[in-house]
């Protein structure tokens, strides 16, 4: 009966009668309400405007450098002090473009029914509305339902405004608590089933309490009193207008959210600007901007529908007492005190005042804001115009009294707090010591690293400057997840190396080769990025230029997308086996994994390091970005200081310390920063912005858009001209950096950094007594001294036992030898068990070493497999090796593969039907660059995910097959899952379509099906690599010739027994972009050859 209930029940917010909405206000009504409500010249233009516009969540990038909240001088929004959580390593992430069918934003307004009580089926009343933004009209018909559903609902409006003068005077605590009541005997003693809270009745007496605030607290105030369920809550609010502040609404129990101060302050922009888009147009634009925003938000946690979302309270607050969070938000971690309401109540009625008030500045504009960039009387910014200028001044010129100057401003913090550091003094451990007793300079610069930038983010200038500079002093810089060229593998003449010590392995895996793998001294797992933790990526395709998508293997003028997720990545277990996987390839490479900053970060650190990672990173939210959400720099993550020393801790009490090293970086900008991160537990430290900022970077926060005027962050080559950075510079920052951090350890009493590592007695708390919103800031918890138990290290003193001398290579490694060293071919033959994992990635890496991503002729080394083969079989399998399987495979097989060849079938033996079976596991030829695969069988879900260019043929497979594909060919002969080919961008693939539904589970939103000619002409002549676009059934006909020549394959030889049959029944995918970039390229050429022949 469940449809019947259903049908019975359930009320469609869109169903019931029109209702009229209220007047816009006027233009000096408008601007009063904005001032209260703490809108700014910022709102307007980087968030509102474009959202009206275009309907995306607003793109920015660098990374956030102003104060938080409790620190700022500035009235904040309550939001402000929350940040959004994300999942990293324990559950994956979800992509909620190219996985839409997942997620859902609908909500239901009301009563919730008893789960437990069988006999109400079908009998409550459910109103639903298909996305929790709600315009001025629908919540007009939900203020007015009880006129339309015969008595179901009953709406009450809850005034959340107060007055703090006259004979009405309330403090806002009394405010709260009046509402909350409120709320109770309406729900409980007056049948009301929906309740808006709503702050409408703001005016120059009434002060709207913040609706975060009324929000969280009648929220918790109904669940306390057993009434939560019996009741729907809606918001109107003047207050929301960006994605962070719908999220946080709706994490404390908003159900639907009418913001209609936005929607006035949009009607107005339209009116101004008359571009021809309606009122009615820039609504709906803004709705669909707001609803991408939180489905991204809600993804990261790995979180699919808004319901699930709702009330689910996923934020970290900082900076708020503990009091004010067991009152209103109960449940929410906040691991540093703060404000209470009574500073909250503050700060609301300082914006009240102003907006209402006759002060000059604002009787006809908003306030400037200043938080995205720096503005003269915005908010504190760490890097101004001084700052910049004071530091490059100090690297270009070698004067390192100009660069004390520098960290002089940066760290002056007495009159503007900008961090949480900025609040702790140092006090010496003991007697000053002589600085010529010191560690040198030239072994603490080895500790530092340059930020994870990939090339193609920033300009091929700024990112071999920064290499050079890194190796001339042994320090290391990061590749980023663009891959790297392998020219910068050869050191130059001069002695110089371009060769990037960190090779970072991101979700996109480009340009991961074995090559690749093998020049590393760490390999580091992107977990997490600081300015936008539990996202991917995109890098648009007017960015990749031939250059670019030769490193990255993949096509010009083709966007490139990295999933928010590691495929490969499920759990703490995963990540342990692609740490496992990476130090087979390259045994003599530390292996890291990058984490971000948030409450619980040390148990997932405590995990990485019993996984046998070598390194951790631990990101602050201050780091910088090529490209992000401005919602993400802004509000997600946390101070690095917060998650270090809870690493710190975490691992010492597990006596899991010694066992790996930690590195902190995002926001680290001074000697004193680096000390600071010392004393809370850092072996190593990372510099992003700062070291940009050094070789010329002037944070005009345009990296986004290609336009940077100083060549650090374009592709564009007349821009790139203008890059005037040199490595002297950046050797020069690193080495005064080195020297002030001498300087420090020397008045502290330390000798050497190990023995400075963890020491939190070092460290002392300044209160703010004279900041009036910040006096009762308290950060003592993250200086609560730890104790670890004897014999237990407290810095990274020991190694990881990997178990790598149980690996099957080391027996292929030497028997083919010969072939390795001199290209002697050989076959070998061995029984395989699936505690065998990740076999041929070690040999690989030593053919990498020695004949680079050339590899070996054509199957120089065969090896033939019998049984069942663990996790990661033929990981990046290098070119001239070729795996025979007589059995079937775990999860990974042809991870990375880079050139070789894997063949897997069933034993004769066997009584399986091969396509009918699972013969190989999921994500399978993850990331493959070249080579080729068949599969006698079924593969499982997200066959060739973030294929670059093998070829593939499989005889069925699970949901999301060919998922993110840059390039290659896969063939299908069989059945796939759903959502086929999302996000798929290069490469084609051919599926059998038998049923004749392949266009119901394919995701065509970057694809177009196509069926395949039979009378193409083809003489037979061309080679079918050189247009994907033509030679369609010669292609696929030798794809499955090679299907049945590697596997035995019978339902290969039944459909070339059968080919005129079969191939109609054949579908082609063919990525938009990339059948566009294909004729622009050929177009090229042969506008190139006409122009060659002109010449002669």
């Amino acid at each position: 009966p469940y449809q019947e209930w259903l049908d019975a029940t359930q009320i469609h917010l869109a169903d019931l009668p029109p209702e009229i909405g209220p007047m816009t206000p006027d233009s000096e009504t408008l601007l009063d309400q904005q001032q209260a409500f703490g809108y700014n010249r910022e709102d307007l233009k980087f968030f509102l405007d474009p959202m009206a516009e275009k309907g995306e969540d607003p793109v920015g990038s660098m990374g956030r450098d102003i104060p938080l909240a409790m620190l700022s001088d500035k009235p904040r929004m309550l939001y402000d002090y929350f940040f959004q959580n994300f999942a990293q390593v324990t559950n994956p992430p979800i992509d909620p473009i190219r996985e839409e069918l997942v997620m859902s934003l609908v909500s239901f307004i009301g009563p919730r029914p008893d789960l437990l009580d069988l006999g109400s089926g079908g009998t409550h009343k459910r109103l639903e509305v298909d996305q929790p933004i709600l315009s001025n009209t629908d919540l007009e018909r939900i203020r007015r339902i009880e006129n339309h559903v015969d008595g179901s609902f009953k709406t009450y409006t809850l005034d959340i405004s107060y007055q703090n003068t006259g004979p009405n005077r309330q403090t806002m605590a009394q405010a709260v608590d009046r509402i909350c009541n409120k709320a109770e005997k309406v729900v409980r003693e007056q049948g009301y089933n929906i309740i808006i809270l709503s702050d409408r009745g703001l005016d120059a007496d009434n002060i709207a309490i913040p609706a975060l605030l009324a929000t969280g607290a009648v929220h918790h105030h109904l669940i306390r009193k057993g009434l939560r369920t019996e009741v729907g809550l809606v918001v109107e609010t003047g207050e929301a207008r960006r994605v962070h502040d719908f999220c946080l609404l709706a994490g404390y129990g908003a159900e639907a959210i009418n913001p209609y101060l936005a929607f006035d302050t949009i009607s107005n922009i339209v009116q101004e600007k008359a571009s021809g888009l309606s009122e009615a147009k820039a609504h709906a634009y803004y709705i669909k901007a707001v609803g991408k925003g939180i489905m991204k938000v809600m993804s990261k946690m790995g979180i699919s529908t808004y319901q699930s979302y709702c009330g689910a309270q996923i934020f970290d607050a900082v900076g708020l007492s503990s009091e004010f969070i067991d009152a209103y938000f109960t449940g929410t971690a906040t691991k540093v005190e703060g404000a209470g309401i009574t500073e909250i109540a503050e700060e609301t009625e300082r914006r009240h005042a102003l907006a209402f008030g006759d002060a000059p500045i604002y009787r006809s504009e908003l306030d400037v804001g200043g938080d995205l960039a720096f503005r003269i009387r915005g908010e504190e910014h760490v890097w101004t115009p001084e700052t910049i200028g004071t530091l490059q001044h100090a690297v270009r010129s070698a004067n390192y009294k100009q660069f004390k100057a520098y960290t002089a401003k940066v760290d002056n913090q007495v009159a503007k707090l900008k961090n949480l550091r900025g609040l702790f003094d140092l006090k010496p451990v003991g007697k000053p010591v002589p600085l010529d007793e010191v560690e040198p300079a030239s072994e603490i610069v080895k500790r530092f690293a340059t930020g994870a930038m990939s090339f193609g983010s920033i300009s091929w200038e700024a990112h071999t400057t920064l290499a050079i500079a890194m190796n001339r002093i042994g320090g290391r810089s990061n590749t980023g997840e663009g891959g790297e060229d392998g020219v910068r593998y050869k050191p130059l003449p001069n002695g110089d190396s371009m060769k990037s010590r960190i090779k970072q392995v991101a979700s996109g895996r480009f340009g991961v080769t074995t090559e690749y793998l093998v020049n590393a001294d760490d390999l580091q797992i992107k977990m997490a990025q600081g300015a936008k933790p539990g996202e991917g990526g995109q890098l648009p395709g007017h960015k990749v230029d031939e250059w670019i998508a030769r490193v990255r293997h993949s096509t010009p003028g083709v966007g490139l997308i990295s999933p928010p997720p590691h495929h490969d990545i499920y759990s703490i277990e995963d990540l342990a086996q692609l740490i496992h996987d990476l130090k087979n390839v390259n045994p003599k490479a530390r292996v890291s994994v990058k984490l971000v900053s948030e409450v619980g970060v040390g148990t997932v650190a405590a995990g990485v390091s019993k996984a046998y990672a070598d390194h951790v990173t631990i990101s602050g939210h201050d780091g910088g970005t090529g490209a992000s959400p401005l919602t993400s720099i802004l509000n997600a993550g946390g101070p690095w200081e917060l998650g270090l020393a809870e690493t710190h801790q975490t691992l010492v009490m597990n006596a899991l310390r010694g066992r790996i090293a930690v590195q902190v970086d995002g926001g680290v900008r001074t000697g004193r920063d680096v000390v600071i991160g010392a004393l809370l537990g850092a072996d190593e430290f990372g510099f992003a912005t700062s070291a940009l900022i050094a070789e010329g970077c002037i944070m005009m926060r345009k990296c986004h858009l290609n336009t940077c005027p100083v060549g650090v962050a374009t592709q564009d080559p007349e821009l790139r001209k203008r890059f005037t950075g040199e490595p002297e510079h950046v050797v020069n920052f690193f080495t005064f950096m080195a020297e002030e951090v001498r300087e420090i350890m020397a008045s502290l009493g330390f000798r050497t950094i190990n023995e400075m590592i963890g020491r939190r007695e070092a460290l002392d708390v300044r209160p703010a007594v004279d900041h009036w919103k910040a006096h009762g800031v308290d950060v003592t918890r993250l200086l609560a001294p730890v104790k670890p138990a004897e014999g237990v290290a407290v810095y990274n003193c020991e190694t990881q036992d990997h178990g790598l001398d149980k690996a099957l290579d080391h027996q292929l490694i030497k028997q083919a030898k010969d072939a390795i060293e001199n290209g002697t071919p050989v076959s070998l033959e061995y029984p395989i068990k699936n505690i065998n994992r990740t076999v041929g990635a070690m040999m690989s890496g030593e053919i990498a070493l020695k004949h680079g991503h050339e590899g070996l002729p054509d199957d120089t080394i065969h090896v033939k497999f019998t049984g069942n083969a663990g996790q990661s079989f033929g990981a990046w399998l290098s070119r001239g090796v070729s795996f025979e399987l007589v059995g079937d495979a775990n999860d990974y097989v042809g991870k990375g593969l880079s050139g070789g060849r894997i063949a897997v079938y069933p034993s004769p033996k066997s009584p399986i039907v091969p396509e009918e079976n699972i013969i190989v596991g999921n994500t399978v030829l993850y990331g493959a660059i070249a080579g080729e695969c068949y599969f006698r069988g079924i593969a499982g879900e997200r066959f060739a995910v973030r294929n670059s260019g093998a070829a593939a043929v499989v005889e069925g497979c699970g949901d999301h097959g060919c998922e993110y594909m840059t390039g290659g060919t896969v063939v299908i002969l069989g059945e796939t899952g759903r959502n086929f080919a999302a996000g798929m961008s290069g490469g084609i693939a051919y599926i059998l379509d038998e049923a004749g539904n392949f266009d119901t589970l394919c995701n065509q939103g970057m694809v177009e099906l196509e069926p395949i000619d039979p009378n193409e002409p083809d003489d037979g002549t061309a080679d079918v690599a050189s247009d994907p676009m033509r030679f369609d059934a010669r292609r696929l006909k030798g794809l499955i010739e090679n299907h049945l020549r590697y596997t035995g394959s019978s339902r290969a030889k039944h459909i070339l027994d059968n080919w005129d049959a079969y191939l109609p029944k054949f579908v082609k995918i063919m990525p938009v972009d990339y059948r566009r970039a294909l004729r622009e390229m050929q177009e090229r050429a042969a506008g190139a050859e006409t122009a060659a022949l002109a010449g002669e």
